[in-house]
């Protein structure tokens, strides 16, 4: 699990006590009494302390309702503009102090940006908010909570759009609940909305271009998001340019 760290910075005085040393005294009675110098009062430490938000930044209202009342992990992919392949993903979780962010990770989305409505093969990946709910690959499960199917038909052959290789791109996935149905392996080609609206949108390993319609982030990303997602804590992803989350 990845959390927002509370940062707290002491500054506190230190006091230093001088000893005194000498001979013996044959006797001190009817001597004054030896004079102390009062120690200056320790100032009470400066606490900083940064508050976790309540809402997850950079996400509008709008945006903001679409997020379901018991989520408390929330994918947040950021794009750097509407027709841009480019975007940050950061993991958020929710907690009695506020939503608590974790790494803050480069990512790919489609070669054309973002888009309402996503239509099959227009290269765009589709703003919205998406439950997170099963994970597969080609590889073994890295130790992830979400139901994980290991299969060779992850095996992705070609290059992509900038003639770099896709082997290896599905090594680890999370499927992105757009247009799909919850609870079966990435590999279901079930389409509630039909062919026409696309499908097949995940989080998958970077291969260091854009995508067609998912999101990429490298391996060992994709790794530590598989370990950290809890289906108990109902995980969506919130994904977008960043003017559209603001909405």
């Amino acid at each position: 699990m990845i959390t927002r760290r509370t940062h707290v910075s002491l500054l506190a005085a230190s006091l230093f006590l001088t000893g005194c040393g000498g001979g013996a005294v044959a006797s001190t009675e009817g001597a004054p009494a030896p004079s102390r110098e009062t120690p200056e009062p320790t100032p009470s430490p400066e606490i900083s302390v940064e508050v976790a938000p309540q809402q997850i930044p950079g996400l509008g209202p709008k945006t903001l309702a679409k997020v379901p009342a018991d989520t408390r992990q929330a994918v947040v992919v950021t794009g750097k503009g509407r027709d841009s392949s480019d975007s940050t993903v950061v993991l958020y979780e929710r907690t009695t102090a506020g939503w608590q962010a974790g790494g803050s990770w480069p990512a790919h989305n489609a070669l054309r940006g973002w888009t309402d409505h996503h239509l099959a093969g227009d290269l765009h990946s589709p703003i919205g908010v998406y439950t997170l709910t099963d994970a597969g690959g080609l590889l073994k499960d890295p130790g992830t909570k979400l139901p994980y199917n290991r299969s060779s038909g992850f095996t992705a052959p070609g290059t992509g759009f900038e003639g770099e290789p896709l082997a290896g791109s599905f090594d680890y996935v999370i499927a992105i609940n757009y247009n799909r149905r919850p609870g079966t392996s990435p590999l279901d080609w079930t389409r509630p909305l039909g062919a026409g609206r696309g499908g097949g949108i995940w989080l998958h390993v970077d291969h260091g271009g854009p995508t067609h319609g998912c999101v990429s982030i490298a391996e060992e990303h994709m790794k530590d998001l598989l370990r950290a997602l809890n289906p108990d804590l109902r995980p969506v992803v919130v994904m977008g340019d960043a003017k559209s989350l603001q909405r």
